[in-house]
């Protein structure tokens, strides 16, 4: 298992934010290891993160990146969440790899600069404004890059129009993985 690859430190922090998955929204474990293995076989560098909750999800994307040389800029509204967050980024020691974007994730998306580029976009967030973020990173998303959706199966009919876009868009190639929330991986094809 992935996580036993980890430092002592970071094995206890994860395992204790399992605890209370249901209670900050986080992701599978399932799912993070499947995010961590994409970062790093892809050799992935440029992550955004659409919903930091208290930095599980962010840990992971962490540690991948740590391998691969690459920084995760992620997002997150709440501030006691961001709090949360930035002690476990230093207990696990990837705090040096990523940038929190505090406030409306729509607003920052809109924001970016013209030459933030994206490789993969992980989404974790309100579930009826998938579509909006989908159209706001679209523009950053490298060919060739990733945009994954969390909570596709757990939320299908909030994430239902997300889903309907993306799949009828020429330019991306999507699937959704059967992993525990389910997980829509789409893959930008052309430009």
């Amino acid at each position: 298992m992935i996580i036993d690859t980890f430092d002592k430190t970071t094995q206890e922090v994860l395992k204790e934010l399992e605890k209370t998955q249901h209670d900050f929204w986080n992701i599978s474990r399932t799912t993070a290891e499947f995010l961590y293995n994409l970062i790093v076989d892809g050799g992935i560098k440029n992550v955004l993160e659409v919903g930091t909750s208290n930095g599980y999800s962010g840990i992971w994307l962490g540690k991948a990146l740590k391998k691969t040389g690459g920084k995760l800029t992620t997002i997150e509204f709440y501030e006691k969440r961001i709090v949360l967050a930035k002690e476990n980024f230093e207990k696990c020691q990837v705090d040096d790899i990523i940038e929190i974007k505090q406030g409306d994730a729509s607003t920052i998306l809109e924001y970016l600069p013209d030459d933030f580029k994206i490789d993969l976009a992980f989404v974790d967030a309100c579930k009826k404004q998938y579509i909006d973020f989908f159209h706001l990173i679209e523009p950053h998303l490298v060919v060739g890059g990733y945009i994954a959706c969390d909570n596709v199966i757990s939320h299908a009919q909030k994430v239902q129009p997300f889903l309907e876009d993306i799949n009828s868009n020429p330019n991306y190639e999507n699937v959704v993985l059967p992993l525990p929330a389910g997980l829509s991986l789409g893959k930008k094809l052309r430009g």
